[in-house]
């Protein structure tokens, strides 16, 4: 019993360590040899598993096919930001309308699993950028945030990812990101929270400027009506 308690205690220190010494996500060098079939065929052994572990009843009519949906979710929808196959095509263009001033795309939905406990991460997301001679489109901005956002993630590393994506692609440094976001590890276990949320922001080339990143900030709290 009392080993029981000191492994309970070391699970529970290790789950709290919320440290990432990356801003890439950790991958192992063999992540994609497998295909997303095979996969799925792994993950649905093992998600029964673990509800056979847990007393469920996987002959109930409710529960049979949870493993196989379960698996297809994981594979093909909440972590499919994993594979690089899945990678938005953000082609960038030439900015013809001369247009020097800030782009802002807030209120961008995100959805996220927190990679410490795989609870949902809900929230928005804000983007802008500066043109250098180069402009994207704006559906790409939302693409690469839901990206990034699609596997298990920090949430300062999926800010920086952000930045750092569209950085590439529009060749400049002078991109922000703001989220705002919910953490279901916060709000619906440990200190169950219920109404904090958590903010991130990364400010690159101009947006560093106090001036730059106010007028971004200001941008944020408008109400869109219409």
């Amino acid at each position: 019993m009392k080993l029981d308690k000191i492994l309970l205690q070391q699970i529970d220190e290790i789950g709290d360590q919320h440290l990432s010494n990356t801003k890439d996500t950790p991958l192992r060098p063999d992540a994609f040899e497998m295909s997303n079939t095979e996969k799925m065929i792994l993950i649905e052994e093992k998600i029964r598993e673990v509800l056979h572990i847990l007393g469920m009843d996987l002959t109930d009519d409710s529960l049979c096919g949870t493993p196989k949906r379960v698996a297809k979710m994981y594979v093909n929808e909440i972590f499919s930001g994993l594979h690089p196959d899945n990678k938005p095509k953000a082609s960038s263009f030439e900015n013809k309308y001369q247009y020097g001033e800030m782009l802002v795309e807030k209120n961008i939905t995100l959805y996220s699993t927190c990679e410490h406990h795989l609870l949902p991460i809900v929230g928005r997301a804000h983007v802008a950028y500066i043109s250098n001679g180069t402009v994207v489109g704006l559906s790409k901005m939302n693409r690469i945030v839901d990206y990034f956002a699609k596997r298990p993630q920090v949430q300062e590393r999926l800010t920086l990812q952000i930045v750092q994506e569209l950085q590439n692609t529009l060749n400049t440094k002078n991109v922000a990101c703001v989220i705002d976001a919910k953490h279901l590890c916060v709000n619906s276990r440990g200190i169950s929270d219920i109404n904090s949320s958590t903010v991130t922001s990364e400010f690159g080339g101009r947006f560093q400027d106090i001036e730059v990143k106010r007028e971004f900030l200001d941008y944020i709290k408008l109400e869109t009506e219409f």
